[in-house]
């Protein structure tokens, strides 16, 4: 996207009436969005859904200053952007119809070829939540993924920080322009996180975290991804939100369930209840569902070998995985010379003592 396609592509936001659905049919109507400008009315007024009164605004001079201003910010910081045209524009985002028009980013993203997921929940996150984050996203850590949020507090803060213990990538996605952070208190994460990923917006410089621009950062958080969690939430709050905003997208959802009687598993046993969620127990639910294929990590498994006494059958099994790296749970019997039926007790012991984990095609493998 270049200076001027980026000018224009401002200005026309900028136009009262035009949210991201409209300028998008209008750049793909034109041809881009200067060409917007410089089309005649009559041809825009063909459009469906452009009406006289919008076209009347786009002859507005103050949206050419503003986009100008912007830009010089934009500038000055250094800030990265794409449109949704362009090929480093986040590929899902692109299949959201609502998604942004134009998005902003600082630090070292990289979203090629990556498995994504979004980490939400409420802000007042407790040990339990705190504990299963933890466990899932280092049980996830050898899959590499981007791990996404709202950089908000609770659960949000916490997966960011979790990831970078685990050195993926993470994503911010801010409800306010690059300019300032929002909770201030989280400023101190900042320049790790851009080292460790970074952050997108849709917001100028101009725009403050207000509460509705808080609705529109979910569905960024929601389209960007392969799968939403959500880890915590009470009976209605912001991450039920972006769980819908994801079931409209069409993309999968998990919610971690709870006792009935805790306010923050609330709302996460309604969306299992009414089947807007699968049910996330461990991250061998996630793999499985989204039919992810599980790297080895042979120097884990070594280490966690010496801490966990086997019986000589169970030893056999996974000295075989250990040197297999995964297989599947015919071939482990054939190759143990065990019948299936005392292959699937060894096999579940193994699980509990969690030296193996299941995959999904009734693959197995050592941890």
């Amino acid at each position: 996207m270049t200076r001027t396609e980026l000018f224009y592509t401002l200005a026309l936001l900028q136009v009262e009436g035009v949210g991201d659905i409209v300028a998008k049919k209008l750049i793909h109507h034109c041809g881009s969005a200067e060409n917007v400008f410089q089309t005649k009315k009559s041809k825009l007024a063909s459009i469906d859904g452009i009406g006289e009164v919008l076209l009347k605004k786009l002859a507005n001079q103050t949206i050419f200053k503003l986009a100008e201003q912007e830009i010089k910010f934009i500038e000055s910081q250094n800030i990265a952007f794409s449109s949704f045209l362009d090929p480093e524009y986040p590929e899902r985002l692109k299949q959201c119809i609502d998604g942004p028009t134009v998005l902003f980013s600082s630090g070292e993203i990289d979203l090629q070829s990556k498995r994504i997921i979004s980490i939400v929940g409420t802000r007042q996150i407790t040990s339990y939540g705190i504990d299963f984050c933890k466990k899932l996203i280092e049980d996830l850590s050898p899959l590499n993924p981007v791990i996404v949020s709202g950089f908000a507090y609770g659960v949000d803060i916490v997966a960011h920080q979790v990831a970078m213990e685990n050195n993926l990538q993470t994503i911010g996605v801010l409800a306010h322009g690059l300019n300032q952070i929002y909770p201030k208190i989280h400023k101190k994460h900042v320049s790790k996180m851009e080292k460790n990923g970074g952050f997108f917006t849709e917001f100028w410089s101009s725009s403050n975290p207000d509460k509705e621009n808080f609705v529109r950062r979910n569905r960024i958080v929601a389209g960007i991804s392969e799968a939403t969690i959500v880890i915590e939430s009470a009976e209605r709050g912001g991450s039920l939100i972006t769980a819908t905003l994801a079931n409209d997208y069409n993309r999968d959802v998990f919610a971690v369930p709870g006792r009935t009687s805790d306010k923050y598993s609330l709302g996460c046993n309604n969306l299992i209840k009414t089947q807007r969620a699968h049910l996330l127990s461990s991250a061998a639910d996630l793999i499985y569902i989204l039919n992810w294929e599980l790297e080895t990590k042979p120097t884990k498994s070594v280490q966690k070998q010496l801490f966990v006494s086997l019986e000589e059958e169970e030893q056999k099994v996974y000295d075989y995985l250990l040197k297999k790296g995964k297989e599947l749970m015919d071939i482990i019997a054939l190759e143990c010379d065990f019948p299936i039926y005392k292959l699937s007790s060894i096999l579940l012991n193994m699980e509990i003592k969690g030296v193996i984990r299941p995959l999904p095609g009734k693959l197995f493998e050592a941890i």
